[in-house]
C-alpha cells in the first residue's frame, strides 16, 4: 500500500484483558504523536489495528471474524493484526486474505513506525514534542509489568507474553502523571501477574510501588486490576486506608474444587482463597470482589463441578466471569486425560452463569441506599434526556439523569434502584 496523507485515520480494536487495553491506549497515543487521527470504525479508517486475544478458541474466532468484517467494510484499508493471537499463530493470520500485516507482541513497540513505512509516511515529531489530543477516556490503563512465570496447566499466556518483566517505578509514576495531565481521573494498574511486581527490581514490590504512586502522584483514583489469592496480604491491604485506592479486587478463582485447582497447578486451595476474601472484607467492608471461573477443565466430573459451584456460591462474588475450558495447543492441559465433552461443558457453563447472575444481583441489591463516589464517563450525557453512566469505586455500573455536565467528573451518588445491568443513582 502506498498512501500519502497529512493525517491518515486509524482505528484500534481491542480484544481481551486490561493489559491489552493498556497496550492499545499506548498505541493510540503513539499514533497521534505520529500525526494520525483516531476514528471509531473500520469503515472510516485508512489503518485498522486489531489487538487480539488468544486465551480461548472463541477468542481466536472473534479475532478472525473482526478482521474479515473490517476488510469487507473497507477494502482499501491497511488491516493489521497484533497481540497475543498474532504472537501464537502469526503464520495463520498472515495467510488470511483480509490481513495486510501481522506484528506479534514483541514487535508491537515498532507497530506505528512499521505502519507509517507501509503508508510511505515520514514520522516527524517525537513522543516528547508532539501534543496529544485527549483520547476521551476517564480511566487510564497503566501497564506495570508483563509476562508470567506461573505456568498454569490451561494457560497460553506465558507463551505469548513471555517471562515476567517489571516496569521501573519511575516510568510508571511518570505515565500516571502524564495521563492525569491529559484528563484521566483513574489509573488502573494492569499486567499479567501483578502480585510478583518488582521481583526483578531490587528493593521494591507491589506494596512499595503503590506507596510510591500514592506519594508521587495526585490522580484521584487507583485501581489494581487483578491479584492472586496468595498475593493479598495484610501489609498490602493497609494501603487501602488511603481513600484513593478503589475497594475492588479481582481475584481469579478458576475452580472451587481443590482437586481441579491442583490439576490446574494453581498456587492456592479453596481454604486459602476463602481466608483471603475474609481478610479483604474484614479490612474493607463493601469491597467488590470479582472473579474468573473455568468450567469443564479436564478431569472435572460431577463431584468436582458440584464442589466448584458450591464454593463459588459460598463466597458471594459481586461478579463472575465464567468460561468453558478451551484447549490451547502447547499447554499441558491439552494433553490431559478426562477431557469434558462439549455438551456437558455447555450445561455446566449455563449453571455457573445462572449463579453468577444471582450473586451479582445480590451484591447490587445490597448496595441500594448506599452513597458511593462515581466517576462519570465522558460523552455519555449528550442526549436530550441527559443520561450519564459511570463506575463506583467498588465497580458497580451506574446510571443517572442530570442536566449537569458530569463527563469525567467524580461525584457522590446515592444508589436507588436496579435497571437491567445498571444501578440507578442520584447525584448528591
Amino acid at each position: 500500500m502506498n498512501l500519502t496523507k497529512t493525517s491518515p485515520k486509524v482505528v484500534i480494536r481491542t480484544h481481551g484483558c486490561k493489559l491489552n487495553q493498556a497496550d492499545s491506549q499506548v498505541l493510540a497515543r503513539q499514533f497521534q504523536q505520529a500525526g494520525f487521527t483516531m476514528v471509531r470504525s473500520a469503515a472510516q479508517a485508512d489503518v485498522v489495528v486489531l489487538n487480539s486475544c488468544t486465551v480461548t478458541a472463541n477468542s481466536d474466532s472473534k479475532a478472525r471474524q473482526y478482521l474479515r468484517r473490517a476488510r469487507r467494510s473497507n477494502p482499501d484499508a491497511l488491516v493489521v493484526a497484533t497481540g497475543c493471537y498474532a504472537q501464537r499463530a502469526k503464520d495463520d493470520l498472515s495467510a488470511m486474505e483480509a490481513v495486510s500485516l501481522v506484528l506479534n507482541n514483541r514487535d508491537k513497540e515498532n507497530l506505528v513506525s512499521t505502519v507509517a513505512a507501509e503508508l510511505n509516511i515520514e514520522v516527524g515529531l517525537s513522543i516528547q514534542n508532539r501534543p496529544v489530543a485527549a483520547l476521551g477516556r476517564s480511566r487510564a490503563m497503566i501497564k506495570i509489568q508483563e509476562g508470567c512465570d506461573q505456568v498454569c496447566a490451561y494457560c497460553i499466556v506465558p507463551k505469548v507474553r513471555g517471562r515476567e518483566r517489571s516496569i521501573p517505578p519511575e516510568e510508571i509514576i511518570a505515565e500516571i502523571n502524564s495521563r492525569e495531565e491529559n484528563g484521566c481521573r483513574e489509573a488502573v494498574l494492569t499486567g499479567t501477574q501483578l502480585g510478583t511486581y518488582g521481583f526483578d527490581i531490587p528493593g521494591i514490590n507491589l506494596s512499595g510501588l503503590l506507596r510510591r504512586v500514592l506519594a508521587e502522584t495526585s490522580i484521584d483514583r487507583l485501581r489494581v486490576s487483578s491479584l492472586q489469592a496468595q498475593e493479598i496480604t495484610p501489609e498490602l491491604l493497609e494501603l487501602w486506608d488511603d481513600p484513593r485506592p478503589c475497594p475492588h479486587f479481582h481475584i481469579p478463582l478458576q475452580s472451587g474444587s481443590d482437586t481441579t485447582l491442583k490439576a490446574m497447578r494453581r498456587r492456592y486451595d479453596t481454604a486459602r482463597f476463602a481466608e483471603t476474601v475474609e481478610l479483604v472484607r474484614e479490612k474493607i467492608p463493601g469491597a467488590g470482589i470479582t472473579t474468573d471461573i473455568i468450567v469443564g477443565f479436564p478431569g472435572e466430573g460431577v463431584r468436582e463441578f458440584a464442589e466448584s459451584y458450591s464454593f463459588a456460591a459460598s463466597i458471594g462474588f459481586s461478579d463472575m466471569h465464567v468460561f468453558p475450558y478451551s484447549i490451547r495447543p502447547g499447554t499441558s492441559a491439552a494433553y490431559l486425560d478426562g477431557q469434558v465433552d462439549v455438551t456437558k461443558k455447555r450445561e455446566r457453563t449455563g449453571e455457573m452463569l445462572e449463579l453468577a447472575a444471582t450473586a451479582k444481583g445480590e451484591f447490587r441489591r445490597g448496595a441500594l441506599g448506599q452513597t458511593r463516589p462515581v466517576l462519570w464517563e465522558p460523552g455519555k450525557g449528550s442526549d436530550s434526556a441527559g443520561v450519564w453512566s459511570g463506575l463506583t469505586d467498588n465497580y458497580l455500573r451506574v446510571r443517572t439523569q442530570s442536566i449537569r455536565e458530569l463527563g469525567n467528573v467524580i461525584t457522590d451518588a446515592r444508589l436507588k434502584g436496579l435497571d437491567e445491568e445498571w444501578v440507578t443513582a442520584e447525584v448528591v
